[in-house]
């Protein structure tokens, strides 16, 4: 493969990382680290361990938004009562802020060992 080639790839898989640390705040940024690092997989003749990375890259990203998605359910209750009105929204709510720490530090570990793979040219699996 091209060295102009790698260099796109390996700019592909660092826009992914960024993105996967602001999917940390933001959704939306998770499905474009998602998209970036489909791009990558889907080229022929690709480095190991690039292919590595953005396939930890979407395996992450995929568990991540399933956990924000279960966390989330939690929350439902508040939208029918008020915050002091039952003791279960309460535990619903104290429920979801947990599950919602949960994806956060599950993404959050991910990113960190993901990156410092990245930097030494290592694949992360």
């Amino acid at each position: 493969m091209k060295q102009d080639n790698l260099s796109r790839l390996r700019r592909s898989i660092a826009i992914s990382y960024v993105l996967m640390f602001l999917a940390l705040f933001t959704v939306i940024s998770g499905i474009f680290a998602y998209w970036f690092a489909r791009k990558v997989t889907q080229v022929n003749e690709v480095e190991v361990w690039l292919q590595a990375q953005a396939l930890w890259i979407m395996r992450n990203i995929v568990i991540y938004m399933i956990l924000v998605c279960f966390a989330a359910l939690w929350f439902i209750p508040l939208i029918f009562f008020y915050w002091d009105s039952a003791v279960w929204v309460k535990g619903c709510t104290v429920t979801g802020v947990i599950f919602a720490l949960i994806a956060f530090l599950f993404l959050l570990n991910a990113w960190l060992k993901g990156i410092s793979r990245f930097f030494k040219n290592k694949a992360v699996f």
